[in-house]
């Protein structure tokens, strides 16, 4: 659970370092044989990054996490660069994470605002027109992890505000967090990105990223509970704009760049381009944001009229490898129950998680009458919720 600070709530984020809703149906598609990542191959681009700074103006999460993948790809291996970006409301996680264990999937459904899953590590964030997101790539030979947030630091000392990084390389203030970061290296070229908080709604952010699946064993990274607080609780004067424009004069000074920022738009210059369509389609994929997910454990139980129920699943790749149930010594299960319940887990395997109709689990055979209905409701509210 998380617990309120003095000066907001506490937020998990990884001790390292859709729209896609929960609940929602997806078309059916076939499940990738290799989960190393995403495009079967990489799709081409007809345009070339070639500024140093890049701030984008739209706010649609898709389009700015797939412009931040194409500058990371594409942009020279041996140049620094900056792009600075905020979202509509959007939970994001880390590359490696489990989206039933980090997000509450019930409020995300409720409140309408999604989840996406990034292409970096790290913990989960919540972003909204309050924070500002901040992205430095420089050469893997020269990436440091304490330079570029120190670019960050100084910026916020430029607003006023007494910045430091912690051991953990968290930017904070008088002793809570303001951003965490999050890092990819691959190839040639490495990447330090933040969510910075200015005045987003810390409320809004409990709630999302608040669970309760204690029980649910994942080989994923995990994120920890953090405080955290608003720029704004600092200084009056911290906005987006003016983080913008400390960012990039730090970001300046640190690599001695003099050209002025590039102002990005979501035109059709960049969303008819196959590099974009692919990126953005892929985040919002089913086999992305759910196949993805490292394998998990989750032990539930319930107490029914005739005993308490433990049932045990185990899932990789949001698919369901295994589901068994075992009962209390005191329970009295009757043989149609029993029977029941094996033909339930066997129903199950191979099955994507989360996502399973009533229809292909109660089939008839007595389920109905041998009290299936209401275990299966149970179930399926865990898997979903």
């Amino acid at each position: 659970m998380f617990s309120l600070s003095r000066h907001g709530v506490y937020i998990r984020l990884s001790l390292s370092s859709a729209p896609l809703l929960p609940g929602s149906r997806v078309a059916p598609c076939r499940r990738p044989r290799h989960h190393a990542r995403t495009y079967a191959a990489i799709p081409s681009t007809s345009l070339k990054p070639t500024h140093s700074i890049y701030v984008s103006n739209s706010t649609n999460p898709y389009f700015n996490l797939t412009f931040e993948d194409w500058l990371f790809r594409f942009y020279p291996p041996k140049a620094p660069l900056l792009l600075l970006y905020r979202d509509t409301p959007c939970v994001v996680i880390g590359r490696n994470q489990n989206p039933w264990k980090e997000v509450n999937l019930a409020a995300s459904q409720t409140r309408g605002i999604p989840w996406i899953r990034r292409r970096s590590g790290g913990g989960t964030v919540y972003h909204d027109l309050g924070n500002t997101n901040y992205s430095i790539h420089v050469p893997r030979t020269t990436f440091d992890r304490t330079a570029t947030a120190n670019v960050v630091v100084r910026a916020v000392r430029a607003l006023g505000i007494d910045a430091y990084v912690n051991e953990r390389n968290d930017i904070c203030v008088a002793g809570e967090k303001v951003s965490g970061s999050a890092y990819k290296i691959a190839n040639n070229r490495a990447y330090h990105h933040g969510t910075m908080l200015i005045s987003t709604r810390l409320g809004t952010l409990g709630d999302l990223l608040r669970t309760n699946k204690e029980t649910m064993r994942t080989k994923g990274v995990a994120s920890v509970r953090s405080p955290v607080r608003n720029l704004v609780q600092s200084s009056v004067s911290a906005t987006h704009d003016a983080f913008v424009d400390a960012v990039i004069q730090s970001f300046k000074e640190e690599y001695a760049i003099k050209e002025e920022p590039c102002f990005v738009h979501e035109t059709s210059q960049y969303l008819e381009d196959e590099y974009f369509k692919a990126g953005m389609t892929e985040l919002r994929s089913w086999d992305w944001a759910y196949g993805q997910t490292p394998e998990f454990e989750y032990v539930i139980d319930n107490t029914f009229q005739w005993g308490e129920l433990t049932c045990t699943i185990q899932s990789r790749h949001g698919v369901t490898l295994s589901c068994s149930f075992s009962f209390s010594s005191d329970a009295h299960v009757c043989p149609g129950t029993r029977a029941g319940l094996d033909r339930l887990s066997q129903r199950l395997i191979g099955k994507r998680y989360g996502f399973v109709d009533d229809g292909e689990v109660l089939s008839g055979d007595g389920d109905e009458t041998e009290g299936m209905g209401e275990i299966w409701s149970w179930l399926k509210r865990e898997m979903c919720g």
